[in-house]
């Protein structure tokens, strides 16, 4: 019994130091939300934002999904004075889509980027290219995946947002669209993933190494990728976009990540398992992290986000396991206060027989006299025996504490989680989603989402949006 209670006490221990500096972290940023900027609303543009935007859009295979992006540049007014579509060799009918929208909207052009030089990441190399090619007549430079739908209005009030926030660079997190049953329960987990690493969207991160950006809406004054030599810095990051971000942030430009779900909404990926596959990738943003940040993220995510859910089922079923062993007759645990180990049954039953016994908490009722005599016992926390039926001994308060507070712990870090669904729901388009009510278990798949950063970020990924890569580009 005292091993049992030993181990324990060790694990229960060792889950409080581990996760109780996390949780203050994590509360700390948490925190932050309520006074976060609201989302961007649709902006109608002025005249000083004529021209003033050259978007460009890389593209790669695209053809599934491009028409929705085409179209909803199309809608954006006249403060945009170019659409680049920077295509990487698709064997798909991605051209051919970018040719028809070019016939109705002259704004739009096609080019192909050179061969991938060694060292670079295919989708910096053709932002870079696109930048390249931009008008030097914009003042801001805006990338555009090709998997995203903008809405009428995003690129005026994009503009405007920098503009009102002084900001440099501004990125947005968009509406995420789902479809299918499984990445209603995957995806909102991986997405926490990122929430509970860094500041939510909308709030002003001041230091640099800790600054988020989404390259699927990624504005910056073009007079600062100018100076930084377009995306050379990120030439070789599967996360080009918080590398650039950060890079830009270091030289001291402000760089700003607002809540775009209202003015952008983004299909990423068909399914839970091309979900898991291709978002899961990039996540850990290893190549924008030194190792200190990626494993103190690591230690992070798996504290608050990977242990509540199976620490909590292992505490609980401790404290199962032993009310069992009490109904078995065994020696056991009430309340994580008395250990009783009961004397042979032919005992107990001449007991029973002299009206000494009974049924106590449901179970076995103690009577015995005098009363005082166990209440005398409790308060001084000796080891009794009564009757010469039971003994019964106290648990240290080492036992009860770090259990207590462990499990207590837990079940806040899950019940943070659970309410947190409340506040990323407007992030998501579930209209038209297959088994859309598996997003509020998405907590359930927390271990899971946690699982995939850490494997991300011990691996280079070796395919990378349609392209191959042998070892990492340097």
């Amino acid at each position: 019994m005292a091993d049992w209670l030993t181990l324990e006490s060790a694990f229960s221990l060792g889950l409080l130091l581990v996760q109780l500096p996390a949780t203050a972290v994590l509360l700390s940023r948490l925190f932050k939300g309520p006074s976060r900027q609201p989302p961007i609303e649709p902006g109608s543009p002025t005249p000083e934002l004529l021209g003033s935007v050259s978007v460009v859009v890389p593209t790669l295979n695209e053809a599934e999904r491009i028409t929705p992006c085409l179209a909803g540049l199309s809608r954006q007014s006249y403060e945009v004075r170019e659409i680049t579509i920077v295509d990487s060799n698709s064997k798909d009918a991605t051209p051919d889509l970018v040719k028809a929208a070019q016939q109705k909207d002259p704004r739009f052009r096609l080019m192909t980027d050179d061969p991938l030089p060694s060292g670079w990441v295919g989708r910096p190399w053709a932002l870079h290219n696109g930048f390249l090619h931009s008008s030097q007549e914009c003042e801001w430079f805006l990338g555009i995946d090709a998997d995203t739908q903008p809405n009428p209005g995003l690129v005026a009030a994009l503009v405007k947002s920098a503009q009102a926030g002084g900001y440099d660079l501004v990125s947005l997190s968009p509406q995420f669209i789902l479809q299918y049953p499984g990445e209603c329960w995957l995806q909102p987990a991986l997405l926490i993933t990122l929430l509970y690493r860094f500041d939510p969207a909308g709030v002003n991160t001041k230091v640099a190494e800790r600054v988020m950006a989404n390259g699927q809406c990624f504005l910056c004054r073009r007079s600062v990728l100018t100076q930084l030599g377009g995306y050379t810095s990120a030439r070789s990051s599967f996360c080009d976009d918080v590398t650039l971000a950060r890079n830009i942030a270091a030289q001291g430009f402000k760089v700003g990540f607002l809540d775009g779900a209202k003015v952008l909404k983004v299909r990423m990926y068909e399914g839970a398992l091309e979900t898991w596959k291709e978002w899961g990738r990039s996540l850990d943003l290893k190549d924008a992290s030194s190792s200190a940040q990626l494993w103190g993220d690591l230690w992070l995510l798996l504290a608050v986000q990977g242990l509540p859910l199976p620490a909590t089922l292992g505490l609980l079923s401790y404290q199962l396991s032993a009310l069992t062993c009490v109904r078995a007759g065994l020696t056991s645990t009430f309340g994580g206060i008395l250990d009783i180990s009961f004397n042979p049954p032919l005992h107990l039953l001449t007991c029973v027989r002299a009206g000494l016994t009974s049924t106590v908490g449901g179970i076995l009722d103690i009577s015995f006299n005098p009363p005082l005599h166990l209440l005398t016992c409790v308060r001084a926390g000796l080891v009794s025996t009564v009757g010469g039926i039971l003994d019964i001994s106290f648990n240290p308060p080492l036992h009860l504490t770090t259990h207590s507070l462990a499990l207590g712990l837990n079940l806040f870090l899950l019940a943070i989680r659970f309410a947190l669904l409340l506040v990323i729901a407007p992030s998501y388009d579930r209209t038209q989603a297959k088994g859309s009510w598996l997003f509020w278990l998405s907590p359930l798949a927390d271990p899971l989402a946690v699982l995939r950063i850490f494997v991300s970020a011990f691996r280079t990924p070796t395919q990378w949006r349609g392209r191959s890569y042998r070892s990492q580009p340097s």
